[in-house]
């Protein structure tokens, strides 16, 4: 199937409203009932530097990364200066009527004479957008009463003004740039979520009440977007001195009986594993977030990876159960995040989310949710039968034991981060050791049970298996559809789940497949390590990014070229 989408590029230093103009025509596409798929690109700067703000947008169905532009809006020098090659043909520049656009298709705009301030530059490049895709005002002026309102009529009235003014100008000029094509009629209902917000509402939608954390890039936005709606879901978002003091408030909220997440990154991730191993201990359900980010240390802070996987499969001094989930879109985002809190409740076992930058800030656009087919999630045990013989720790057959919270009945509940007895008191008593221990991974059988099996897309005997996790999904989808045009047989393998492996849901397809390729964004091919650690199977061949960039079909292709 051709590309038909046509993306947008806005370039510019951070302060220069870049974001206004993007989330603005990215809002007002998706009401309109286009596709949308946002890509975020920003420095470690409050002011300066380069960033951009990149609007993939058509009719068809995508959610992933182009590296192609075919609009670029340039809001300063550097921008026309680094973007311009990508430029398609047909494609065009927008750029204030001071910069040097020769050789270029360009609207020249003369910003100082269609804003009378300098706050309303980005508005002026909106309407100029607008106009040259040919899409009526009518969504954008609503989004700008939205926007603006609490400041005031004047102020609305004033955007407003600006807009149109943008907008008409654009009229009067000769250009060559092809209309969008017309939305569809009666879209219906749709949501313009980035990866992080659907992990909040998920997380909401699953009884989260707690909820503590220390600002990290870009992790933070998750508890914003609790922070939001807390007043409303009666969930209390604490912002901790330190990573290990907001990991260790959420352990006690949890043994407390809240429903608790820490989001993070993984510098500030690497702070909190001595929490991660007490909540193993304590056998008690919390869930982390992890947002990756190129490292080591400090390493590219805004820019994305897959790098992570390891630390979070091994955080934790010791050895007990846990589940790591790798969504691969925004809506899984919200699915994911509600079922790690049903597997963190049914298991007694700290559970993870782990993203990366790309897919925490990409904004896309999806269907209401159906939260009627939410599963319930297990509860506490608020009254034992009989409190006098209760056992917070007793050994079980699944390794699940009845789990009370304290002060909600007679029953003493007693935990220890030590090893401990059934009745939860220190022990060093051996036999007691091995029971305890073998009670706690027997957790790991029902989770590999109920892990999420791989998606799989294409047909079973295909020459190629592009097998890759997490935010890689649509852009191996991407390169599927590219390659199947060019006459190749292509099938891909997605997990959503990288922990626990059942072998039994996807070996089968790996021994079968003519040829199986794994994409991943990290340097070292950290899921291929883990399937032949845990099954045998060895990929011979790898496509791997790790220049804090995220990963496009066009990569896809460029890296099979030397393997096909």
């Amino acid at each position: 199937m051709p590309d038909n989408s046509i993306v947008i590029l806005v370039g510019g230093e951070a302060g220069q409203g870049l974001v206004t103009i993007g989330q603005l025509m990215a809002k007002a596409l998706v009401r309109a009932g286009y596709e949308v798929c946002v890509v975020q690109d920003y420095q470690s700067r409050i002011r300066g530097g380069h960033n951009t703000f990149v609007i993939r947008t058509g009719l068809d169905a995508f959610h992933a990364p182009s590296e192609k532009v075919d609009i670029l809006v340039a809001l300063n020098a550097e921008t026309l200066a680094l973007h311009k090659h990508q430029l398609t043909p047909g494609g065009i520049v927008l750029a204030d009527e001071a910069l040097d656009t020769t050789g270029l298709n360009a609207l020249r705009i003369p910003f100082k004479k269609l804003a009378p301030k300098a706050v309303y530059e980005n508005v002026v490049a909106l309407g100029v957008v607008a106009s040259a895709l040919c899409k009526d005002l009518g969504h954008l002026e609503d989004l700008l009463r939205e926007t603006f309102g609490k400041k005031g009529q004047e102020v609305v009235e004033q955007n407003l003004a600006v807009l149109r003014a943008a907008y008409a100008w654009v009229r009067t000029q000769e250009y060559g740039f092809a209309c969008m094509p017309p939305p569809p009629e009666n879209p219906g209902q749709r949501l313009m979520l980035t990866g992080n917000e659907a992990v909040a509402l998920g997380a909401l939608a699953a009884g989260c009440n707690f909820c503590s954390f220390y600002p990290m890039t870009p992790g933070s936005s998750v508890a914003l977007s609790l922070a939001e709606h807390a007043k409303d879901m009666g969930t209390v978002v604490e912002q901790a001195e330190d990573e290990i003091a907001a990991a260790n408030m959420a352990v006690g909220a949890a043994c407390a009986g809240a429903r608790a997440i820490v989001p993070t990154s993984g510098g500030g991730f690497a702070l909190m594993v001595e929490a991660v191993s007490l909540a193993g201990m304590l056998e008690t359900p919390v869930v982390f977030l992890v947002a990756m980010r190129p490292g080591p240390a400090t390493g590219l802070p805004t820019r994305t990876e897959q790098a992570d996987l390891n630390l979070v499969l091994y955080a934790g001094h010791g050895e007990f159960p846990r589940a790591v989930f790798t969504p691969g879109s925004v809506d899984e985002c919200f699915y994911l995040a509600h079922r790690a809190f049903e597997m963190a409740e049914k298991y007694q076992s700290p559970v993870f989310v782990l993203t990366d930058q790309y897919l925490a800030d990409s904004f896309q656009n999806v269907e209401p949710f159906d939260l009627a087919s939410l599963p319930e999630l297990p509860a506490p045990l608020l009254a034992p039968d009989d409190p006098k013989t209760y056992k917070r720790f007793a050994l079980t057959e699944d390794g699940v034991s009845p789990r009370a919270i304290p002060g909600f009945s007679e029953a003493l509940v007693v935990s220890d981060s030590d090893e401990h007895t059934e009745d939860g008191k220190l022990t060093e008593d051996l036999d007691v050791r091995v029971k305890m221990v073998t009670k706690r991974l027997a957790k790991g059988v029902g989770l590999a049970e109920d892990a999420v099996p791989p998606g799989f897309y294409g047909e079973d005997d295909a020459e190629l298996l592009l097998v890759c996790w997490g935010s890689t999904l649509h852009a191996a989808m991407e390169a599927r559809e590219l390659l199947e045009e060019a006459g190749r047989s292509v099938a891909v393998l997605h997990f959503s789940q990288v922990w626990p492996l059942n072998g039994d849901q996807f070996l089968p397809r790996l021994e079968a497949a003519g040829r199986a390729v794994c994409v991943e964004g990290n340097a070292t091919g950290q899921l291929a390590r883990l399937i032949r650690q845990e099954t045998g199977f060895r990929f011979t061949d790898l496509v791997l990014r790790f220049d804090g960039l995220p990963i496009s079909a066009a990569f896809i292709l460029r890296g099979l070229e030397s393997i096909l």
